[in-house]
């Protein structure tokens, strides 16, 4: 049986190689072994961002920050996930959200 690690790993090499639907496939699988891995969450908010499932990207990036809401990069990354989401949609909604998401970041910087 592989473990999460290995399995993020071959989900990584695919996203690399392009196959985003094969790694996006992998990635879940990462998280049917570990549901609060927060690195496939991660790598799944961009890879599914890049497929142009930018709801569920968005979902797999708020995800990270409930896992790991004291880390300012989650929160970050998160903004840009947001920015390419309005990018991809045209939804402004997610203009707001992404510059708030970015105000929290800041806030978590100076806090530490």
């Amino acid at each position: 049986m592989s473990t999460v690690d290995q399995v993020y790993d071959e989900a990584n090499a695919l996203k690399e190689a392009g196959k985003l639907e094969e790694a996006i496939d992998r990635f879940q699988a990462c998280l049917e072994i570990d549901a609060d891995y927060a690195l496939a969450h991660a790598a799944l908010s961009v890879t599914l961002g890049k497929a142009g499932r930018h709801e569920e990207a968005v979902r797999h990036a708020q995800r990270v920050c409930e896992l790991e809401p004291n880390d300012p990069f989650s929160f970050t990354a998160l903004s840009v996930i947001f920015q390419r989401a309005y990018a991809g949609t045209n939804n402004p909604e997610y203009i707001t959200l992404a510059e708030d998401a970015m105000a929290r970041a800041h806030m978590l910087q100076n806090q530490g």
